[in-house]
């Protein structure tokens, strides 16, 4: 019988999407998905992209991927009870967990900007954190923030 830490500790096999061939572009697949319908949820990134193509004229895996790396952080904050108070405890972020962290913050930048389709919406914002701009990459900073001015409880860990 598998201990239930052995299973949370595992790493799942993320597979590449069938038209870029790449596991980003399917992380994100996997959280636009709403509802079960993967269908519709392929479409969405994918339109993005064709979007990012046209405006920018350059690859749009590359602008992903420059999206991503700057939304991914490198510390956050976790909640520890000490003595009956809480404190706010910088902790380093693990590659894979940042790369997920800075999908969900990038899509819930998206989902809050006002525009007409999420594809657009969603190349906006992509094109944004590859220019170090947007909400998400307003949020990592914040979170950077969050976790130098905590600083002082780092001992906590």
């Amino acid at each position: 019988m598998l201990h239930r830490s052995s299973v949370a500790n595992r790493k799942r096999n993320i597979e590449s999407d069938p038209i870029y061939r790449n596991r980003l572009v399917n992380m994100l697949v996997d959280r636009v998905l709403k509802d079960g319908k993967k269908s519709l949820a392929y479409q969405i990134p994918y339109r993005a992209m064709k979007r990012i193509r046209q405006k920018t004229n350059r690859n749009p895996l590359s602008v992903l991927r420059q999206a991503v790396r700057g939304v991914t952080p490198d510390v956050v904050t976790e909640s520890k009870r000490v003595g009956g108070s809480t404190y706010r405890v910088p902790v380093e972020v693990v590659p894979a967990e940042g790369k997920a962290l800075a999908i969900r913050w990038s899509l819930i930048a998206c989902r809050k900007r006002s525009g007409r389709s999420m594809a657009l919406r969603s190349s906006d914002e992509s094109m944004d954190a590859a220019r170090n701009s947007g909400s998400a990459v307003r949020k990592k900073e914040e979170t950077h923030k969050v976790a130098e001015a905590n600083k002082a409880f780092a001992h906590f860990r």
